[in-house]
């Protein structure tokens, strides 16, 4: 029985423990919360031979960090401990590194599966348990291991539906041409098992899009496999376990194999239908490697040769730019099932295609990721139905109709309306730039209810315009399918400003339409990773998506795009230099010193927000002589003559209209360098290159000089300074280039320009747009930010959602003044500008010094009209969230920090003398509680949850 005298001590104790959250001894134990290799879960295909481990930890009380651990990796789960673990023992390590620690055992061995389990010792020296076992299992590592599989290709065009040949036309072409492209191949072979499988594997390479089959049915989920590369040069396989589809006896094993952009001899040619010119790589091969291993032990291959059978089928048209026509009278039946008669097939020709390097598939395959239902169903002006699902989608349509036999069913798809709503409007989607408008074609077979969507090419679209049906179109006919890479959402954002959340949404969109394996920069017209494209939406994928291998497999596009290029100031010399665009045969001129920084800053911010330096590491020479070769075109005002432009401003266009570009293209390219030199100058420091980290120290001083002394000018008639744009005062000041006695004339100038000068818009292109709202944020200029993103008057992203779009357009028009939108309505870079929602709005941004959120910076930055955010941002270590709302001045954030980590809270001087911590002032709460103060306010605290309140200053 508890005596008054113990009731009023626990009373107090609790009344303690709620006043003080911390002060409590937890008796919870540290759990794992994931555990991966390369990022990933128990990983199939890994190819690396140092691996990288990662753990996440999972834990209730504050300040927790690691202080060592202990990795144990054996060949198999009976030897995977202290005493037995033959591949790798690591011991106990002194460290409080917990994301990618590289693989130090024996050399891993091609196709073995291996176990691996983790302990660690907190910040007290207490140990956590084993975590549970986990495994990861290498890929065939090199061409070797390949064995006897052999590529093979179509011997025999035997195509003769008369629905094969397409329009092909240009702009600098008189007349159309009729075109068919390379014939999608089917193959076939059998395979009799007369033992039982323990495992079985495939491994298949693709230099075109394929579909793998096994008893009929398809292999995985992925579709438009594999990524596009450089194929001459980089080539990549995918993994399938087909364990469990095997059954003993007979085995059928089928490939439908498509052009994609291997077999591209059409599009942006000026010779279609020939495989020596255009931007063909030769006609699509495939290989494939099945490896059997038996239950008593044994094991076999089963591959691709000059014994598999091919033949042509019903899609009778496949280009990855003008669509798939798929003729239901030329199907083949059960040509992928056991006891199929294909007598009348030949035989498969092999073949020997350039390829340098094959690597396993690192990055999320395609997927169909979502189907959208008719949200209005319409007569065109011409009485043919149009079909709008309502969001503007990269991807196919889904048919099911009912005709006639022969009856030809077309499929045009669109962006956009007219602008009086009566028809479609074609605007980047006629075909115009790469010669084949957006059209899927299916001809009847007249068989009852028929079924049908494409395989070997994507549209970008939201509208469906539908001929040669009988009945009005329905849901039951007709669906959109999403049809992109599956990155991961991870990140997320919301505010009390529903405009901002649509802001948001549609970023988030533009983006998802533009992932097939590559950043491109829209999902119709061109379908091509420039470079200036990708580094503009960059920042803000990472917040929300997992990119990590994404943005590894782009870079080593970007590097295998590499060729020599005259120099400048001295054309003896040849650097090795990107193209505009990666991968690929269409690549423009060389990378201009905005576009080609994309080869320094998907590293730069890929090691920034994961923290991992195997990137770093690895393309730090191609970055050197990529910086190199840009100061090869300093004048002699110290200013590098180079620069494509700050691309798509308000009612540019570079033919009719270019004076609307209003910053030099010399300023912006220039800022962009200056900022890269800073980021050469870590990277050579991080490789141990100490002469050219003081080269480049040197160089990069003496460009904010030059650049300071030519761009910073007086405004007339006021006492105010400029970078004589927009776009180039805001990069000057986002990279500190102003000098610091400068910078509050130069931020007065800025907003001077956009209220006096603009009334009260942007007149900023992709360069500026990324930066312009944090900028003006951060200098005390959130309310005009607010502004100028949110009035409904033409320039702003507003005044586009206003106009009905649901992703972002490549050009910023006054829409109803024209016939219908022209260009690309699903432009990526233009989402780049919404990182503002996180890194100001959200106040959530890693500490560069202590990379890959290791250190988390907490500093909302916000106008007065918003009154609360909720951020949550994916680390390596963990979710990091910031919930925070402001009344009557008055900041509450919601904290939670991740294991192993710190946060440091920006605050001044008034606000730190404000500061609750867990609502306990912050006198009393660092009386009490560990923590540190860094210079005279900011605040570094460990990890936990933490409710964070101080009075806000006006700024």
């Amino acid at each position: 029985m508890i005596n008054k005298q113990s009731l009023f001590s626990i009373v107090l104790l609790a009344i303690f423990c709620v006043s003080c959250k911390q002060v409590y001894i937890s008796k919870t134990p540290m759990s794992f919360e994931n555990l991966s290799v390369n990022t990933k879960h128990n990983p199939s295909a890994i190819e690396s031979k140092q691996p990288l481990f990662s753990w996440v930890i999972n834990v209730e009380e504050y300040n927790k960090s690691q202080s060592a651990f202990h990795i144990l990796v054996a060949s198999s789960k009976e030897k995977l401990n202290d005493s037995d673990a033959d591949i790798w023992n690591s011991d106990k390590v002194a460290s409080n590194k917990s994301t990618f620690v590289k693989y130090q055992g024996k050399d891993l061995e091609a196709l073995q599966t291996y176990f691996w389990k983790v302990k660690i010792w907190d910040e007290k020296g207490s140990s956590s348990n084993w975590s549970d076992v986990q495994e990861f299992t290498m890929g065939l590592m090199n061409s070797k291991n390949w064995a006897n599989s052999k590529w093979i290709t179509l011997n025999k065009d035997t195509r003769t539906s008369e629905h094969r040949f397409r329009g092909y036309k240009r702009g600098n072409m008189k007349e159309s041409k009729a075109v068919n492209g390379f014939a999608a191949s089917y193959f076939r072979n059998e395979l009799e098992l007369d033992k039982e499988v323990e495992n079985a594997q495939v491994y298949i390479c693709g230099l075109g899009y394929y579909e793998l089959y096994l008893n009929g049915d398809k292999v995985g989920d992925h579709v438009l496999d594999p990524a596009p590369s450089n194929y001459d040069k980089q080539a990549y396989y995918v993994n399938y376990d087909i364990t469990e589809q095997l059954k003993s006896g007979k085995n059928a094993f089928g490939i439908i194999l498509g052009n994609g952009f291997y077999g591209q001899n059409i599009s942006w040619s000026r010779d279609p239908e020939s495989n020596k010119k255009g931007v063909s790589y030769g006609k699509p091969t495939v290989r494939c490697l099945v490896k059997l291993n038996y239950s008593d032990g044994t094991s076999a291959d089963f591959y691709t040769d000059e014994n598999w059978k091919e033949a042509t089928g019903p899609i009778v048209f496949n280009n990855i730019y003008g669509g798939d026509t798929y003729d239901a009278r030329y199907e083949l039946g059960n040509w992928n099932t056991v006891g199929y008669d294909d007598a009348k097939w030949g035989n498969a020709k092999v073949t020997s295609p350039n390829v340098k390097k094959i690597s396993a598939s690192q990055i999320p395959p395609i997927k169909k990721l979502k189907e959208f239902e008719p949200q209005k169903v319409f007569k065109g002006s011409d009485g043919n139905w149009i079909v709008d699902f309502g969001q503007n989608i990269a991807g196919w349509v889904k048919l099911n109709v009912k005709e006639k036999e022969g009856q030809l069913i077309e499929v045009v798809t669109t962006e956009a309306l007219l602008t009086n709503g009566k028809d479609i409007f074609k605007g980047s989607t006629g075909g115009g730039a790469n010669g084949m408008a957006q059209i899927y074609k299916y001809i009847c077979k007249g068989d009852d209810l028929e079924s049908w969507e494409p395989k070997f090419s994507y549209h970008g679209f939201r509208y469906a315009k539908i001929t040669g049906i009988s009945r009005k179109p329905d849901a039951d006919m007709i669906k959109a399918v999403l049809v992109a890479t599956d990155i991961q959402e991870t990140g997320n954002f919301t505010s009390s400003d529903e405009l901002l959340n649509k802001m948001h949404s549609i970023s988030k969109w533009t983006i998802v339409d533009n992932v097939h394996g590559i950043p491109e920069d829209c999902p119709h017209r061109e379908k091509c990773g420039w470079l200036g494209d990708a580094h503009a939406f960059c920042e803000y994928a990472l917040y929300n998506y997992d990119m990590y291998d994404f943005y590894k497999k782009y870079m080593e596009d970007i590097k295998t795009q590499m060729r020599p290029t005259k120099g400048h100031n001295n054309p003896e010399k040849k650097w090795l230099v990107p193209t505009m665009i990666a991968p690929g045969k269409r690549t423009s001129t060389y990378a201009k010193i905005d576009w080609g920084v994309a080869t320094m800053y998907l590293p730069w911010y890929n090691y920034k927000f994961y923290g991992d330096e195997t990137i770093v590491k690895d393309y730090y020479e191609p970055m050197k002589g990529l910086t190199d070769f840009y100061l090869n075109y300093k004048g002699e005002n110290g200013i590098m003559q180079d620069g494509m432009g700050d691309w798509c401003p308000p009612r540019w266009d570079r033919r009719k209209n270019p004076k609307a570009m209003e910053c030099d293209p010399i300023i912006s390219a220039n800022a962009y360098f200056y900022d890269v030199l800073g980021i050469m100058e870590r990277f050579a420091k991080m490789n141990n290159d100490a002469s050219y980290e003081t080269y480049i120290k040197q160089e990069k001083e003496a460009l904010k000089k030059a650049f300071n002394k030519e761009f910073l000018v007086s405004i007339p008639n006021t006492s105010y300074k400029w970078y004589q744009s927009q776009t180039a005062t805001v990069q000057a000041l986002q990279f500190g280039i102003v000098p610091e006695n400068e910078i509050e004339n130069v931020v007065n100038g800025l907003a001077y320009d956009i209220v006096a000068v603009k009334g009260g818009h942007h007149s900023t292109g992709i360069h500026g747009n990324r930066y312009i709202y944090t900028v003006l944020t951060e200098n005390g200029k959130g309310d005009l930010a607010h502004e100028i993103l949110t009035t409904p008057e033409f320039p702003s992203q507003t005044y586009v959602m206003n106009s009905g779009f649901t992703t972002w357009p490549e050009r910023q028009f006054v829409w109803e003044e024209m016939e219908g939108p022209t260009n690309s309505l699903n432009h990526p870079m233009h989402s780049g500008f919404a990182t503002y929602f996180y890194e100001s709005l959200g106040g959530i941004k890693s500490s560069t010094e202590k990379v890959g959120f290791r250190q988390i910076i907490v500093n909302p930055e916000f106008p007065n009209k918003i009154t609360s955010t909720s951020v949550s941002v994916p680390t390596p270590y963990g979710n990091v969230k910031n919930n925070w709302s402001s009344k009557n001045n008055t900041l509450t954030m919601n904290v939670e920090v991740p294991f192993n980590t710190t946060a440091k809270i920006i605050l001044d001087k008034k606000e730190y003398e404000s500061l609750k911590i867990n609502r306990v002032s912050f006198v009393d709460y660092k009386e009490k509680n560990k923590v540190k103060i860094e210079g005279m306010s900011n605040v570094i605290l460990g990890s936990g949850k933490y409710e964070i309140q101080y009075q806000r200053t006006s700024k």
